[in-house]
């Protein structure tokens, strides 16, 4: 196939025969394999089934399951002649890849839970403009939810300089980077010096941003630690200790909204976010701009319960995570799983100045495929 991925070059073919509808396919190492034909044809990788340089599919496998062709092996890989006259060819590695018993074939680690004493991975700055330690930190923050890059430069836009390594800056209405320090008539609670509890970013869009980046370039003043808690231990310990209460969070949609002079954003989630087998996906928790509560009367009761019960999980310093960044250290984290906050901090004592910026999940699982593609 015209792919950038390799396959194997071993592995070849020994034994090839056609069905009605499939053909059949021995390995020299015994593995077996049956490809049904419309399989075959639909992902032929010859110049007319495929763009030479875009590898695009150019057409629709409709009819062209009933031709039966006459397999045969050249060089022990197979080839395919159909009864319309078109021949297929595919390499015995390509092939063996993608038996349909296979497993799945990815560089993307599987998430992992924090546990008790969690220790973020932290990588040097210098080691992040390298292939391994990119590669290094984009599996922590996949993988964990939460990675530390440090030894940085004190520098304006340095934060933007690091994201666009990886694939463009998600804007929002923040802009697509932004400034957290207190300032005059602020308009979100991040740009005050109070404390703020723990909460994801924008959960009032309907795709709120996946990744955040906060590039710490001042913190002198007293105060302004920050806390990070992982939403999915978290809610998995709600499912253990209160299955009702879980239940009426990720069953229930409730308003989120963010208004301004200018803006007014929002959509209707439940706080919890389970897919079709149960599993936590994502959680929305932002006491800020949750909206007034439209339920049913005898819902509410209920759903505060569940709601302050959640709120306490997340507050037990069990659950949290509590560091001071360093200027020139910056923390990525995943907003769709990990919830940050920070203490209240004193600005007379001293300046904080944190740049952020957002990207989104999919260029860091592409970023981590071609860098493991080129290894």
């Amino acid at each position: 196939m015209a792919e950038l991925a390799p396959w194997p070059a071993t592995s070849l073919l020994r034994e090839a025969s056609a069905g009605d509808e499939a053909v059949a396919l021995i390995w020299d190492d015994g593995e077996r394999a049956g490809f049904p034909l419309i399989w075959l044809r639909d992902h032929c990788p010859c110049l007319e089934c495929r763009h030479p340089q875009t590898r695009e599919r150019l057409t629709v496998p409709l009819e062209e399951a009933t031709l039966r062709p006459e397999a045969s092996l050249e060089a022990g890989h197979l080839r395919l002649a159909w009864a319309d006259g078109h021949v297929s060819q595919f390499a015995a590695g390509w092939l063996y890849q993608r038996r349909p018993e296979a497993p799945a074939q990815s560089p993307l680690p599987a998430r992992r839970v924090w546990r008790d004493a969690f220790t973020p991975v932290r990588v040097r700055h210098a080691d992040f403009f390298t292939p391994a330690g990119e590669s290094a930190w984009l599996e922590a923050l996949l993988r964990d939810g939460l990675v530390l890059l440090e030894g940085g430069p004190l520098v304006d836009e340095e934060v933007s300089r690091i994201a666009e390594c990886i694939g463009p800056q998600r804007p929002t209405n923040f802009g697509a980077r932004f400034d957290v320090r207190s300032k005059p008539n602020p308009n979100n609670a991040a740009y005050t010096a109070i404390g703020l509890a723990l909460h994801t970013d924008l959960p009032n869009w309907r795709q709120p941003p996946d990744i955040q980046l906060l590039y710490c370039l001042e913190n002198a003043a007293e105060g302004g630690e920050s806390l990070f808690a992982d939403g999915f231990q978290v809610a998995e310990a709600l499912r253990e200790q209160a299955p009702e209460d879980f239940r009426l969070l990720s069953e229930i949609a409730i308003d989120f909204r963010f208004q301004d002079e200018t803006q007014d954003i929002a959509t209707r989630a439940p706080v919890i976010e389970c897919d079709a087998n149960g599993r936590v996906v994502e959680i929305r928790f932002n006491n800020w701009i949750r909206d007034a509560l439209r339920l049913p009367a005898e819902q509410m009761a209920p759903w505060y319960r569940a709601y302050r019960h959640f709120w306490t999980l997340l507050h037990s310093p069990r659950y949290q995570l509590d560091f001071a960044l360093a200027p020139g250290e910056m923390v990525a984290f995943d907003n769709r799983r990990v919830l940050h906050g920070r203490r209240a901090f004193d600005p007379s004592t001293g300046a904080r100045h944190l740049q952020g910026t957002y990207l989104d999940r999919d260029m860091l699982e592409s970023r981590l495929r071609v860098l493991a593609r080129q290894a």
